[in-house]
């Protein structure tokens, strides 16, 4: 197969789009563009717009969706856009639609990163990362996959909702932000702290903010791009205090996922963690992650990295289309 796929990562902030070209190595991603969705009524539309610029028609796309995959009848967790699959694909004109979880296409171009796409935070410093694979990721919400070796199959992603596992605060200030929290949801999951939107909420209740949403709606509450900013320049201790604890809170989800997976690496992924690396090294997360007991030996052992890759969405999604499984299995 010579012709580009489309492939695409469809969040609840962005779609990301791109061109596919098969490559020995791995496939060329090429015309990368980012809409935001709120822009767009449908997956449909940002998808016809996306092609319209690049004025190219492939037979064939692969879309990231961050959403469980169930079925052929898709709805967005964190956006209001809904599509069946084979509806989809008629009205695109494409031969071969595949959809896949945007987590599960993160976790599939984990192993395929190459050296200056990946940061190493704990482990044994190896050539080659070893299996399973957990990966996390807090962006829009939170994600979570797991990624094991199959030797006859290659890799198997398994992909999970683990973000909307319930969170256990530790220390009386993560039980002010829980409770805070609690007010606003009544359920707590570890999404609901460990997110763009978590980030400004975890900023919220220790700044003293009233949780009610009549008080103040999300789009209302400080962005999180702002929180982090503040915090690296050290003008606002408020900030510093958030990014701090969202730093120790992934470190508690992180070695909770680890062990669960069993995984031997730990890879952090989404448009978050990679904006201060620095913040994180020098924070409590490694504390947090290996605060397990009887097995913080164990953890000392696993690698965590941390994917610096731009797209590591759309690199997903291209290898999961491409890839020889999909060729050997591939319908409409």
């Amino acid at each position: 197969m010579l012709e580009p796929v489309l492939v695409g990562d469809i969040g609840g902030t962005n779609a990301r789009f791109a061109l596919a070209e098969p490559n020995e190595q791995r496939p060329i991603l090429r015309d990368i563009a980012r809409l935001p969705t709120a822009d767009f009524a449908s997956l449909q539309q940002a998808a016809s717009h996306y092609l319209s610029g690049v004025g190219v028609r492939p037979e064939q796309a692969a879309l990231a969706v961050a959403s469980p995959v169930r079925g052929d009848d898709i709805r967005l967790t964190n956006r209001a856009w809904s599509f069946n699959r084979l509806e989809l694909a008629r009205t695109l004109d494409f031969s071969d639609l595949q959809v896949l979880n945007d987590f599960g296409a993160t976790a599939r171009a984990t192993p395929a990163l190459e050296p200056g796409e990946f940061e190493w935070l704990n482990g044994p410093d190896r050539q080659r990362l070893q299996t399973p694979i957990s990966v996390i990721g807090p962006g829009t919400g939170l994600g979570m996959a797991l990624l094991v070796d199959c030797p006859a199959h290659q890799w198997r992603v398994i992909e999970t909702e683990g973000g909307h596992v319930s969170y256990a605060p530790l220390g009386s200030e993560e039980e002010q932000i829980h409770q805070w929290l609690a007010a606003r949801h009544g359920r707590v999951s570890v999404e609901r702290a460990l997110s763009g939107s978590g980030l400004s909420k975890i900023h919220a209740a220790l700044a003293g903010v009233p949780p009610a949403k009549t008080e103040l709606s999300d789009q209302q509450l400080r962005d999180p791009a702002d929180v982090v900013q503040a915090a690296l320049d050290g003008e606002e201790r408020t900030a510093r205090a958030a990014l701090a604890r969202f730093c120790a809170i992934l470190g508690s989800v992180a070695g909770d996922a680890a062990l669960i997976h069993g995984a031997a690496t730990l890879a952090i992924a989404g448009g978050i963690v990679p904006r201060f690396i620095p913040f994180l090294k020098s924070s409590a997360f490694r504390e947090r992650f290996l605060d397990k007991g009887r097995f913080a030996a164990h953890l000392e052992q696993v690698q965590i990295i941390v994917v610096t890759h731009p797209e590591p969405g759309l690199l997903g999604a291209a290898l999961s289309m491409l890839s020889p499984e999909h060729s050997e299995h591939s319908e409409t």
